[in-house]
């Protein structure tokens, strides 16, 4: 599949644009998974990658793959882990994630109500 091109069509858009070709990426099947495992920037083999993601060596190879080509995942001596780039997009996603847990915290009492 490979990193989603900037300008031609991904998925769910005709346009390209940047932020939807990043979306397509994401939205790939244990990609932000992958991401999370490598937050706190200690570099993980292969194999503690996998077993951290829960997901196969082929996908996991497949996800790396784009990742690396994308920019947001590097391979040292030691293992994977977030370049820079990697490292913006969790802080991007953060408020995302602030919003989540109010929005989980918002229904969780709506249910509670019902």
């Amino acid at each position: 599949m490979g990193v989603p091109p900037l300008g031609r069509p991904v998925r769910g858009s005709k346009t390209g644009r940047p932020i939807m070709a990043a979306l397509d990426l994401l939205g790939r099947r244990s990609c932000l998974r992958i991401l999370w495992e490598l937050r706190t920037g200690a570099a993980l083999t292969f194999r503690a990658l996998q077993d951290a993601a829960m997901t196969n060596p082929s996908l996991l190879n497949t996800r790396l793959k784009e990742l690396r080509e994308a920019g947001l995942v590097e391979h040292l001596g030691e293992g994977y882990q977030l370049t820079a780039s990697g490292g913006e997009l969790l802080a991007a996603l953060q408020p995302l994630s602030d919003w989540a847990q109010r929005w989980a915290r918002s229904a969780a009492r709506t249910a509670g109500e019902a």
